[in-house]
């Protein structure tokens, strides 16, 4: 009753919730992983990610709540929250979605066990194996461990955040019992699997194994001669991960990120997660030292299940366990060509990913670093992969005398390591390396090449809504363009040029670009769409975006709403708009698709009085990213690759397998209805099917 009372107070406001939204994201997250028809070891990286994303969420998002709690601030957001009331309402429902993520855990290893993958307690297994474990404890896992005992001469050592570690509490051999007990920690090492494989039993097919801290706790002896343990339990400390960065003040930015990460290692903490049954000696002593008395999980099952996708993707075999894999196709239109740049002057291309390979953007990457007419490659880089050919093409021809330019996004959140390793990497083989501009993260995703061609300079383009990272390319459904249009060529120079020099505004005449016109051009064209609708014409929205929060962005689809603007939106995640509201949102639909695939891909639809406009984007509709971020929107000229795009978004909308509809109380449900089964991201798959023959423009 409490429950539905407080959603009752909650759906009086015209908004949502940008958090509790959230935490109805990963809610949907949670589901695919309780999903019966999601095969089992998918299902087990659905718990992986529940975890990983409430990890973020803590560490940034909850982490700021708090900042605002303890400096005082009382006044409520535009969704009616003061930061008090939100951190509340955070912990319940992030506490009740934890006890089912571990319920479901429960559920899943037992269908695991099923299929003969066990997670065994060390007391289970028989003499060999014991023999096998004792033997891995003593020769690889106990000369890593560091026991480090808490007292009056030595200090709480430092507490990494989110590793797993292990609460001891001991009794030194001959004390009296009601004395007070002695305390340590032993961190769980991360360099070492967290699932120990046990060799199998005699004719068993069977896989079992035993997680790294169980097997540490059975030999918690070891470390502490002379004392008892009396109790062994994990526990998990979040720490404060945003970074505070005086950009201003800085000398050097890449200095002042690295000394940024080492303070985050001490940042404030978050959130605290122990194990159930631990002892309350132990459970104080935490407390005192993190100083937390809220944001506190009591977990049922082992800590931190992100350890769970590594176990996926390294078991061998249990291929009926898996989706199928997909195999990208290689872009039709550039498949019978060696010449990137002769196929582009013909026609545009669109890629779909992962449907569609991104060895294209690579290739046509590498392509221009050795070709003798390029003159110059300008590139974003804001999540590249671990191993990027990208990087080593740039590299390549930069070391050839072409002039390279990379703006590096240093400050991409939990990236900001590994950018700074490639920042060097590439300025150390020539390139110029731009670190973007004080308070402004580059999001934008644009690649830039100028070629020397017999008919002069000749720019080619290739836009995107995801990042330049080959990895995440096959997890995520992302778009990308390559044109050599003439006004889309000028755009990108002009937009190189403000990012890496001194250059007043330009005047776009195909991009829209925050945080300079980026919010004034979508507000100008939705409120096109409205008075279209109030003079009688047909006026008609579509939005696919990852979030939707930006206050007078609501605003403003409300008010197109109100006109007879037809609207739908395809939000993955953060909504806080409130639809089917009478008399404000009553032609606004809001779906979201959590499938095999991370939807990512940004597309905007304007219907323009029959005259279509359809653009891709790297911004979604958030504060940040409409006034704290270069992000750009790039329209889509060519007529065939309108009417792909526009397939794309009606699959999504016709989806009625993985999609969840939003409901004006806040809650989404799964769309249900009688028509034949479309799950978009496996219709997808039939992409090619989808081309038709471009449009050739004029060379």
């Amino acid at each position: 009753m409490k429950e539905m009372a407080q959603r009752e107070r909650e759906a009086s406001s015209n908004y949502i919730n940008r958090d509790l939204s959230w935490i109805e994201f990963n809610w949907r997250v949670l589901e695919e992983a309780q999903d019966v028809d999601t095969p089992l070891l998918e299902r087990v990286k659905f718990l992986s990610i529940v975890s990983s994303n409430l990890d973020e969420f803590m560490s940034v998002r909850v982490a700021g709540i708090k900042d605002q709690i303890k400096a005082g601030y009382i006044k409520k957001d535009f969704t009616g929250y003061t930061p008090a009331g939100l951190f509340k309402r955070i912990m319940k429902r992030s506490t009740k979605m934890v006890a089912e993520q571990y319920k479901s855990y429960r559920d899943v290893t037992r269908q695991l066990a099923k299929e003969g993958i066990l997670f065994t307690d060390y007391e289970d297994l028989n003499m060999n194996q014991r023999k096998a474990m004792d033997s891995y404890y003593h020769e690889i896992v106990f000369p890593v461990l560091t026991p480090m005992a808490v007292d009056q001469s030595r200090p709480f050592p430092l507490v990494h955040t989110q590793a797993v570690y292990l609460a001891v509490v001991l009794m030194k051999e001959g004390d009296d019992p009601e004395d007070e007990p002695y305390f340590a920690i032993v961190q769980v090492p991360s360099n070492l699997s967290r699932c120990i494989e046990v060799p199998a039993r005699s004719n068993s097919k069977k896989h079992e194994f035993v997680l790294l801290e169980d097997l540490i706790e059975q030999h918690i002896h070891t470390l502490f001669s002379g004392y008892t343990p009396i109790s062994v339990h994990g526990f998990r400390l979040t720490r404060n991960a945003d970074l505070t960065l005086n950009e201003e003040g800085a000398e050097d930015l890449l200095e002042e990120i690295e000394k940024e990460l080492r303070r985050r290692r001490w940042g404030s903490p978050v959130r605290l997660e122990v194990q159930k049954g631990i002892h309350p000696y132990a459970l104080n002593v935490l407390q005192e030292e993190f100083e937390i008395t809220e944001n506190i999980f009591e977990i049922d099952g082992p800590l931190d299940l992100t350890y769970f996708m590594k176990l996926a993707g390294s078991l061998k075999g249990y291929e009926q366990l898996r989706y199928k894999p997909v195999e990208a196709a290689y872009p039709l239109e550039l498949a019978d060509t060696e010449d990137i740049f002769m196929k582009l002057k013909q026609q545009d291309v669109l890629l779909y990913h992962p449907y569609e390979s991104f060895d294209a953007v690579t290739d046509f990457i590498c392509q221009a670093a050795f070709d003798s007419q390029v003159l110059a490659i300008k590139m974003t880089l804001y999540r590249v992969s671990g191993n990027s050919p990208l990087i080593q093409a740039l590299a390549s021809a930069a070391e050839s005398g072409k002039q390279v330019t990379v703006v590096v996004e240093l400050k991409a959140r939990f990236d900001e390591e590994r950018n700074i390793a490639w920042a060097r990497q590439l300025e150390q083989a020539g390139c110029h390396v731009v670190y973007g501009l004080v308070g402004l993260k580059t999001h934008a995703k644009i690649t830039l090449v100028v070629r020397q061609e017999q008919d002069g300079l000749r720019r080619y383009v290739h836009v995107g809504t995801g990042n330049y990272n080959d990895s995440t390319a096959k997890l995520y459904t992302d778009l990308g363009l390559f044109t050599s249009h003439m006004i889309i060529g000028e755009d990108a120079s002009a937009l190189f040029n403000e990012v890496t020099g001194y250059s007043a505004p330009h005047n776009w005449k195909a991009f829209g670009v925050a945080p300079t016109d980026l919010k004034d051009k979508l507000f100008e064209k939705i409120r096109r769409e409205a008075q279209h609708a109030l003079e009688g014409k047909p006026a008609h929205i579509i939005a696919k975006l990852n979030s939707l929060s930006n206050q007078q962005m609501v605003e403003e689809l409300y008010e197109a709403s109100k006109a007879g603007v037809k609207i739908d939106l395809i939000i993955r995640g953060v909504c806080c708009l409130r639809p089917g509201v009478l008399g404000l949102s009553e032609n606004i639909q809001v779906i979201s698709i959590v499938d095999r695939f991370l939807e990512h891909s940004r597309i905007l639809y304007f219907q323009n009085d029959q005259e279509p406009e359809v653009y891709l984007s790297s911004a979604d509709w958030m504060t940040r990213n409409l006034t704290r971020r270069i992000e750009l929107i790039c329209p889509v000229f060519d007529k065939h690759l309108q009417e792909t795009l526009i397939r794309i978004l009606e699959l999504s909308l016709g989806d009625n397998v993985k999609a969840r509809q939003l409901q004006s109380s806040g809650l989404y449900s799964r769309i249900v209805n009688e028509k034949k089964p479309l799950r978009s991201q496996f219709e997808a798959m039939k992409i090619k099917s989808w081309k038709k023959k471009p449009q050739h423009h004029e060379v």
